[in-house]
């Protein structure tokens, strides 16, 4: 029997993006929302760098369909910071199969955890990946999350804007 998701993905063919995260932190889980804490930067960074017309709310995560964003994770069984989240529950290969099968333009990791655990890399550098999941090109970005913050970088995530824009 199959352990459901904590967070639905939220994909579909022909995105021009899809964010990929390490898994779902307990906050998220709770709210059943994809970068829910209130002190994660996901969402008022979208809207800052121009992915987003106005600041969504983490509940109206489906809304980024319309504007052909998708979302997943590579933990999509647990929840918790990345260092809660249990070995066994990363599954790179199934983001793998997800990316080949929708397409997307672009997939940007939304760290270096979930970048080198989905594709097996011991060591990954933010910005643009010269490897490519099929067609989709690859995208690193520091963590939006208040835990990572002596990382964070906006102008990573305004390059993956400009990019996905072009």
């Amino acid at each position: 029997m199959a352990t459901a998701h904590i967070l639905p993905d939220l994909l579909a063919p022909g995105l021009r993006l899809v964010f990929c995260g390490t898994g779902a932190s307990a906050r998220s889980a709770l709210e059943r929302a994809y970068y829910a804490h209130p002190g994660n930067l996901f969402w008022p960074t979208l809207h800052r760098v121009g992915l987003t017309p106005e600041q969504f709310a983490p509940v109206e995560f489906r809304r980024l369909l319309d504007l052909g964003i998708g979302l997943t994770d590579v933990v999509k069984t647990a929840s918790g910071s990345d260092a809660q989240l249990p070995k066994e529950a990363f599954d790179g290969a199934a983001v793998q199969k997800k990316v080949l099968k929708y397409a997307p333009a672009f997939v940007g990791f939304t760290s270096k955890k979930a970048a080198s655990s989905c594709l097996g890399l011991k060591k990954v550098n933010y910005g643009p990946m010269s490897e490519t999941l099929g067609a989709s090109r690859l995208f690193v970005l520091p963590s939006p999350s208040g835990l990572a913050r002596g990382f964070w970088d906006e102008d990573q995530w305004r390059e993956l804007a400009d990019l996905v824009s072009a």
